[in-house]
């Protein structure tokens, strides 16, 4: 399902000086329009999850597929001057999560205490950026992106499932956890619960810590923490469920997004 309301924007270098100063390249921000350009997000994806990572599976056609992608609007990052795609974020709206059979969250978790605003909520996964991108800019043009998509369709949330790699077994993600949920845990009535949940009581809670970018990026917008992680079997990691609510992002950032 290829969505063409989300016209691609380009940054001129006035507007990089202005809004992303450490940013030297020039990116642009689009949706995927057809299946060659979904399958430049899938190989962006291949590139980063199974063979920087090591997850998922090895496969000939080097791309990273899944069920939920044909559903799914593909945001994607170019640069400007190469035309490579150097990051993405699939979207999967309420109507066509119905058409999925569910949102890929709920594989993971209970969340049937979102069922009332499932209606208004969007989700994202398969987030992802080139090695050579990772300083910001690229994640802040796929949120970008990604609050004109909901602006432009009235859409109010957005989960998604944010994870922690599981290499020291998951005591890394534990402390993660711990650390973080006083502050950001969601209120009762969004709470989620997993499925395969991760064994936070016989884990190590105490290590020194590193949050994720893109976890820590959804915080500072106004993200809840909906419950306790699930371990995610294919990929090796620890999921959470983060909440993001429009209203709640942090005014500091509503203006350059929201705009």
């Amino acid at each position: 399902m290829i969505n063409n309301t989300l016209e691609k924007r380009i940054i001129t270098k006035e507007q990089l000086a202005k809004d992303l100063p450490r940013i030297k390249k020039i990116l642009s921000v689009s949706l995927a329009r057809s299946a060659s350009e979904i399958a430049e997000a899938q190989r962006l994806r291949y590139k980063v999850f199974c063979e920087e990572m090591g997850a998922g599976s090895i496969n000939a056609i080097g791309l990273d597929i899944d069920g939920f992608d044909q559903f799914c609007d593909h945001l994607l990052v170019r640069d400007v001057e190469t035309q490579q795609v150097i990051g993405t974020y699939r979207i999967l709206s309420p109507k066509m999560s119905n058409e999925a059979g569910g949102y890929y969250s709920a594989g993971e978790f209970d969340i049937s205490r979102l069922d009332h605003l499932l209606c208004s909520t969007v989700e994202v996964g398969r987030a992802c950026v080139h090695q050579d991108y990772r300083s910001g800019g690229t994640i802040t043009m796929l949120w970008t992106g990604l609050a004109k998509y909901m602006l432009t369709h009235n859409y109010e949330y957005m989960i998604g499932c944010a994870s922690v790699p599981m290499a020291d077994g998951g005591h890394a993600a534990a402390t993660l956890y711990h650390v973080l949920k006083d502050e950001y845990l969601s209120p009762q009535e969004y709470r989620v619960f997993a499925h395969n949940p991760l064994p936070i009581e016989s884990l190590n809670r105490n290590l020194q810590v590193t949050c994720p970018p893109l976890i820590k990026g959804y915080l500072r917008l106004g993200a809840y923490i909906c419950g306790a992680p699930a371990w995610d079997p294919y990929f090796n990691t620890a999921d959470m469920l983060v909440m993001l609510p429009l209203s709640r992002i942090n005014p500091r950032y509503a203006a350059h997004f929201l705009k």
